[in-house]
């Protein structure tokens, strides 16, 4: 029982830490907008897929057929924030993504990843959280 508290009390503070973040990206106030563009690309030729939050805040899976990528949405009122997570395999060493998330047209977050020896390629974006 002890564990599943401990648990469980871990899984919250992670959720009211993610929540409660705010963005250091302020600039002139647009980031503030919830205009939300996604946007992968890239030379990986192996098989993607990205898991992304969706304008009313749930969790959507879906491939990537061809780069550049991109996924525009305007996010609801009640939903806190946005992240892009895109991870693929059959590709060749070396080749790289770069994953960024847009708000109100500028970029909020971004991340480039390279494939490993396997031709694995991981981009884990951390979340961006809408401004008070």
């Amino acid at each position: 029982m002890k564990s599943i508290l401990k648990t469980l009390a871990v899984v919250l503070t992670l959720a009211f830490t993610v929540v409660s973040c705010s963005s250091d990206n302020d600039d002139n106030g647009s980031a503030a907008s919830r205009d939300i563009k996604y946007e992968v690309t890239g030379n990986f030729a192996g098989q993607l897929d990205a898991t992304y939050i969706e304008k009313g805040g749930n969790a959507l899976n879906e491939d990537i057929n061809a780069l550049p990528w991109t996924k525009e949405f305007t996010a609801d009122a009640g939903t806190n924030g946005v992240s892009l997570n895109v991870s693929g395999l059959g590709g060749t060493p070396g080749q790289t993504i770069t994953v960024k998330i847009y708000a109100g047209g500028n970029v909020v977050k971004e991340l480039t990843a390279t494939a490993n020896n396997d031709g694995i390629i991981v981009a884990v974006v951390s979340p961006y959280v809408f401004p008070l």
